[in-house]
């Protein structure tokens, strides 16, 4: 049966989706968000049948598989073993490093298949859908190449014999055959050559990159593995980051809620690059800051939406795709997604809270100045505009507005914030006027927010809902750890919305009903507040369930069934590595107990 448990590859262009077999099963040309080649994840059928959107090296008479990671890199390798002994290795990977002073990251896939041990037979059904999987690639061949005609074109480049990939004949493999899938343009060198240096080059681009992160002395391999993934959610041509490669798999069984993530929310990559700063990431960081500031010119009127397309399109207009049953047969496939229309204040908090480390970072290779903190200042002043008006949430209700004290929260913090930034950049009128409405819109919340009949705050202001992201009052500095009304709010939380190791977004009904599944990420805030306040041990206890979660690749979903631990929603999702990257930071213990 189709399953979550798979594994990314990618180089910032370009990404794909690997089972437990070596089967690609998921990876979208000419970008994150565009028409997927390889569909078989959305087929609703198991990768072990014949079908467009997959290429598969399939090991004849099979009877067991392994996989990993090369050490730090995005490099997948995986093991393949027959009923005779015989056993292969396919390592899969996206080139990525510097060649000519500047990044080389194509759009392009490669496979070296070797035989380890006999002489394994094998069949290679590389199909490429088009259209959602209407129908397969239109194909054209030469000598030492096939053309498939996706959006774009794309050569596969190979040393294998091309005729039994058109045929998907079986044959031995008694040598190391690579494959190169990318730009129709031919090589002009050995294959095996060229392809091998890629190799020596990608591992090198990426275990330096991991090298230089500031890792927690506990957890580092789980932290680097997170890290590398979130870097794979970027799209590096414009800085932005997807909240997950994937579409419509849904949030539990049959539950139609089934969105679209391959887009730019604005929230999600707040919290990918609070994550990786704290790792000393830098690099995505800057990436990030130019794609917000070309956002921000591109917004003269002040309203700002939660989510962009990677290029920065503001229209993603949603639509029904009928061509594939879906995941696992869940249907509705969705592409495009209507939080495009919603206003959502709280991204007006994240902007800021993304941009303000920059007026302190002195790493950076573009340092910002009073000009940027002027052009900063229109969304503040967009944030105070609308701190108490009705908004979708940052859970996107599609049918009802409040005014919800998550999104004011965030609006406060984007005051907040550019006072300090005043004050970083010496500028003591506009630090007292930041002040002063960060000042007003706290007051908002201490007393519209506080529902003395409860004793506890309450998700929207003059409201009584529960709502997990009230534990984000402690990430903000609003609260302090020790403050009563946290220990009460917390304590609520823990009564209505915690089920034993998981917790949920919120119990109440929505758009769609009761949700059935724990939300990852307001897990991972309860763990930082049980930390916070002084919980210790149950944190760590609680950190380490979750990350018992994770697929064998070592990552997360957007949800997980609360019985099970099973993985829902889509894939790999920022969301979620974020929080395992922000707990295993605060809980580690120090380097400085090494002896």
């Amino acid at each position: 049966m189709t399953s979550l448990d798979l594994s990314p590859i990618g180089n910032c262009a370009q990404s794909a989706l690997i089972d437990r077999n070596g089967r690609f099963v998921w990876a979208c040309v000419p970008r994150i968000d565009g028409d997927p080649m390889f569909c078989a994840l959305m087929s609703g059928r198991d990768a072990a049948e014949d079908q467009v959107g997959i290429w598969a090296i399939d090991l004849i008479d099979q009877v067991s598989a392994e996989q990993r990671y090369e050490r730090n890199t995005p490099i997948l390798v995986t093991t393949l073993t027959d009923a005779r002994g015989n056993v292969l290795e396919i390592t899969d990977f996206c080139p990525r490093y510097r060649r000519h002073n500047r990044l080389y990251r194509p759009n392009a896939f490669i496979r070296i298949v070797k035989p380890l041990s006999g002489a394994p037979r094998i069949r290679v059904r590389l199909k490429p859908a088009i259209d959602w999987g209407a129908q397969g690639a239109e194909t054209t061949s030469g000598s030492n190449h096939i053309r498939y005609r996706v959006p774009g074109v794309m050569r596969l480049s190979t040393s294998s014999p091309i005729s039994h990939t058109l045929s998907g004949q079986v044959f031995r493999l008694e040598q190391e055959h690579v494959f190169f899938l990318g730009p129709d343009e031919p090589f002009d060198e050995d294959l095996r050559v060229r392809v091998s240096a890629m190799y020596d080059n990608t591992k090198l681009y990426w275990q330096h990159w991991s090298r230089m992160l500031a890792t927690p002395l506990e957890w580092q391999a789980d932290v680097i593995r997170a890290a590398i993934t979130l870097k794979l959610c970027v799209h590096e041509e414009t800085g932005a980051i997807v909240a997950a490669m994937t579409t419509s798999v849904p949030e539990f069984p049959n539950s139609g809620r089934n969105w679209d993530y391959r887009y730019c929310w604005l929230r999600d990559a707040y919290y990918t690059v609070q994550a990786l700063n704290r790792l000393g990431a830098a690099d995505i960081l800057e990436g990030y800051l130019g794609y917000l500031r070309n956002i921000i010119d591109a917004t003269p009127s002040g309203r700002i939406q939660p989510v962009y397309g990677v290029g920065m399109e503001p229209i993603l207009q949603e639509a029904m795709i009928d061509s594939l049953p879906g995941y696992r047969g869940m249907g509705p496939i969705r592409v495009g997604n209507q939080a495009h229309e919603h206003h959502q204040h709280d991204v007006y908090g994240q902007i800021v809270l993304s941009t303000v480390q920059a007026f302190y970072d002195t790493r950076l290779l573009r340092p910002p100045g009073v000009d940027d903190f002027r052009a900063l200042e229109s969304v503040g002043e967009r944030a105070y505009d609308v701190h108490l008006k009705p908004d979708a949430g940052l859970w996107e209700f599609r049918t009802k507005a409040a005014t919800h004290t998550y999104s004011t929260l965030m609006c406060w913090a984007a005051c907040d914030r550019l006072a300090n930034a005043a004050n970083r950049l010496s500028l003591p009128d506009r630090e007292a006027y930041w002040r002063d409405r960060a000042t007003a819109i706290r007051t908002a919340i201490e007393t519209k927010a506080w529902n003395g009949k409860l004793g506890r705050f309450a998700a929207t202001l003059g409201g009584a809902e529960m709502d997990a992201s009230l534990l984000q009052m402690l990430d903000t500095r609003l609260v302090a750890p020790d403050d009563p009304r946290f220990l009460a709010t917390l304590k609520a939380i823990e009564h209505d919305l915690r089920r034993g190791d998981h917790v949920l977004r919120y119990a109440d009904e929505d758009d769609f009903g009761k949700p059935e599944t724990a939300f990852n990420f307001c897990t991972f805030w309860l763990i930082e507040a049980l930390y916070l306040v002084g919980r210790h041990e149950e944190a760590r206890s609680l950190f380490e369930q979750m990350l018992a979660r994770r697929t064998h690749a070592g990552l997360l979903s957007e949800d997980c069934d609360l019985a099970t631990g099973a993985p829902w929603g889509n894939y790999p999702q920022t969301y979620s590595l974020a929080g395992l990257i922000n707990c295993a930071v605060l809980l580690s213990n120090p380097w400085s107990t090494v002896r």
